[in-house]
This record gives C-alpha cells, sequence and structure tokens, in this order.
C-alpha cells in the first residue's frame, strides 16, 4: 500500500472500514506522511485544510468530491510485489497525525501526534485496564478511527498489546449486539455513553465481555451499573481530550476519582492543570476544572468553560446534564446557555430534551428537586433527537443552529 501512495506530505484518511484505515495509516507512516484527523469532514473545512496544508490528498473507499483535492481510492485488492528485506521501521519522533480542535475564531488548531508517543500511550492503556499482551481479545467499537477516541482505543491498542481489531463500525443496537455474539471470547466493547444509553435501552440478553470501555462524555453512574449487569463485565471510563490524548482511566461503579495512567505527572498551575511526561511528552493544560486528591488521583468537575454563574450562584453544563438526563422518561437531554447578550450577564438557560410522554410540567417538577431555580431552563424544548455526530458529542455549533431554529418560532 504504501508504494502506491503518491508522493505527498499530508493524508486525509477517510477509509470507514477500520482495517482499511489502519492499513493506510500505516502506509502513509511509511512513507513519512501525516494523517489529518479534524473534528469533521465538511467542504468548508477540508477546504481550509487544504489551503493551510498544500498538497494533501485524500483516501477513500467510495466516491468523494472535495474541491481541489485529489481521492485515491482504496485498492480492494492490491498487486503483490516483490519487497525484499526488512519493512523498515518507524522513528519514535515521526510525526504521525495532527488532530485538530476548533478554535476560537473557528479555524483548526493542529495539536502534533508523534509515532512514539501513540505507541506509549497504547501500552499505558492496556496496562490501566489491565489487558494482557497477546491475549487476543477482540475489540468491537462503535466509534470512528478518524477520532482521537477512536484511533487510540480500537486501532492502537490493538496494534501494540497483539489484540484483534474487528473492522466493521457497529452503530444500531441490534447490529452491535450480533457483532459482538458472532465474536469468540475474550471480546469487549469500545463506545460512547449516548451509544451505550440506546444499547442498554433494547430488551433481550446481551452477549458477556471482558470489559466495556467508555469516553467522549460524562458517564452516569446508574448507566455503568445497568451496564455491568447486563454484559457481565466491569465498565471502565476514559478521560483524555485532543491535547493530551489519554490522561486517566476509572470503573465507574468503584469511585468517582480518575487514575493517572503510567509515566504521567500533573500539578496545577494558578487556575488550571496541566499533565505531562510519558506518552503525553510536554505539558498540556487540561479544559477542566480538576480537584486532585493526591499526585497520582484527581476527580473532575466539569470543564471550565461549561461554568455558569447566575446572581452569584454556580454550578456546571455537566451537572445541569447529568440532572435532566436522570430523569425517568428522559431519553437524551443537554442544557444551553447563551452568554453572547452583550451586557455582560449570562443568559438563563434552555434545554432540549427528548422525552416522548412526558410533559414539561414533569420534567421542570423533577429538576426543582434537584437543581437551583435560577438554572431551571427557559424555555425547555421537546425534540425527536440531538443532533450528536459520530462520537456521540454535541458540538456548539450545531446546538447554535438549534437554538436559532427555535428562536424563529417563538
Amino acid at each position: 500500500m504504501a508504494q502506491a501512495l503518491p508522493d505527498r506530505r499530508y493524508i486525509l484518511n477517510l477509509c470507514t472500514d477500520r482495517y482499511h484505515f489502519a492499513v493506510g495509516f500505516a502506509a502513509a507512516l511509511l512513507r513519512g506522511q501525516i494523517s489529518l484527523l479534524p473534528p469533521n469532514y465538511t467542504p468548508s473545512l477540508v477546504e481550509r485544510l487544504r489551503l493551510c496544508y498544500p498538497g494533501m490528498y485524500c483516501l477513500a473507499e467510495g466516491a468523494v468530491d472535495f474541491q481541489g483535492v485529489e481521492v485515491i481510492p482504496f485498492p480492494l485488492v492490491l498487486e503483490p510485489q516483490a519487497i525484499g528485506g526488512d519493512i523498515g521501521s518507524v522513528p519514535q519522533e515521526q510525526c504521525a497525525a495532527l488532530v485538530f480542535t476548533s478554535g476560537s475564531t473557528g479555524d483548526p488548531v493542529a495539536h502534533p501526534k508523534s509515532w512514539g508517543g501513540l505507541c506509549m500511550g497504547a501500552l499505558a492503556e492496556a496496562e490501566s485496564l489491565g489487558l494482557r499482551p497477546d491475549s487476543g481479545v477482540a475489540l468491537v467499537g462503535t466509534v470512528p478511527a478518524q477520532h482521537m477516541y477512536g484511533l487510540e482505543s480500537c486501532m492502537l491498542l490493538a496494534m501494540q498489546n497483539g489484540l484483534a481489531m474487528v473492522a466493521e463500525r457497529p452503530f444500531y443496537p441490534a447490529d452491535i449486539r450480533e457483532r459482538l455474539e458472532q465474536l469468540p471470547v475474550p471480546r469487549c466493547l469500545v463506545t460512547t455513553p449516548i451509544h451505550l444509553r440506546t444499547l442498554l435501552a433494547e430488551p433481550g440478553i446481551l452477549p458477556e465481555l471482558e470489559f466495556v470501555l467508555c469516553a467522549t462524555a460524562p458517564l452516569a453512574l446508574e448507566l455503568a451499573e445497568i451496564a455491568e449487569a447486563r454484559f457481565a463485565a466491569p465498565l471502565y471510563e476514559i478521560y483524555g481530550c485532543t491535547e493530551a490524548g489519554m490522561v486517566a482511566s476509572r470503573r465507574t461503579t468503584a469511585g468517582a476519582e480518575w487514575q493517572l495512567m503510567s509515566g504521567l505527572e500533573m500539578a496545577q498551575v494558578g487556575e488550571t492543570c496541566q499533565v505531562w511526561g510519558g506518552h503525553v511528552g510536554l505539558a498540556a493544560t487540561l479544559s477542566d476544572v480538576i480537584q486532585q486528591s493526591d499526585a497520582r488521583t484527581f476527580s473532575l468537575h466539569g470543564r471550565t468553560a461549561d461554568l455558569v454563574n447566575i446572581a452569584g450562584k454556580r454550578t456546571s453544563l455537566a451537572s445541569l446534564n447529568h440532572q435532566l438526563n436522570q430523569i425517568p422518561g428522559v431519553l437524551d437531554g443537554v442544557f444551553f446557555v447563551h452568554d453572547d447578550r452583550g451586557d455582560g450577564a449570562m443568559a438563563r438557560p434552555q434545554a432540549f430534551v427528548v422525552a416522548p410522554g412526558l410533559a414539561s410540567e414533569d420534567i421542570l417538577g423533577a429538576l426543582r428537586k434537584t437543581i437551583d431555580a435560577v438554572f431551571l431552563p427557559r424555555p425547555l424544548h421537546f425534540v425527536e433527537a440531538l443532533p450528536r455526530n459520530s462520537t456521540g458529542k454535541l458540538t456548539r455549533d450545531s446546538l447554535l443552529q438549534l437554538v436559532q431554529r427555535y428562536a424563529k418560532h417563538e
């Protein structure tokens, strides 16, 4: 595959089959090329990447049309070629990928990931999960390989620890259950809270697993307890961010505190918290409110940017969302605070909820028992579904569009 790639510096790997993605990723490594991993693949964002990274090309399995970007079809059959001697190795310091976050101006901000750092992270993650090398555990993932969580916990975790990587990415509950049942034991599920909640809402017996791994958003304790009972397996969460990658893990039912991964150090620096060492390398600033218990354990109290201050009372959007989604009958819900009023004051929260069979009075009555009245959502919108992306996340842009759509009808 490496010999079939064009002589370029940057590759946009859109292969949805995880095996195809892994082959393309490895081939790019051998050619000294850098994989670009943006948060989405909208034409406008791809165009900005094309301008920032001259010569960028795209590897894809099907038809893709990005203006000015050469698309290389993934070859389903490659002609066998004689390759003499060793395939070669990849220097640890080689930049393997650029992972992007949305900057304050909307332009993507790149965070380089070295091949050595990615490998060290996969080994540290296996250690935190108690995975034995070459145990042959099969990893089924519901997250795309292009996402940092999917890259680390589905592809690299398997490749660096002798595990079995499942190529398919099942999405619907029936497909996830069927794919797991087809695999021999040991097997595990790498997923997100929203995918897990949807799966557990379906009746029926679920296959026994080695473990369930969850990330991308806080997981409710009750959901973790149900998951462990239904799968007869422990559930672990991974905490991390694009800037640092994986930072810590915990077994959700064992307590609220997180344990740093091997080789990492953490310390408060002013009002922020930084982590460094091991696979993270240089110090990275975390965007969460963190309270350290000791050098290796800490608690999370929501993202710094998610703090809500109304009439001198403080809470976090994470806490509000937790209380909303704990209400029986609420299938999905999110609070949103539009802080761009121009007068320096914070607007009252509004909320969007998927709750067929419930009325506003039901939800507001339940929230009055758990949150201060100043944080009650006004208005409360009922929707058929929330605009979550492929990893179950809700971006600020998608919520703003939702707010604007409902504002037109008020």
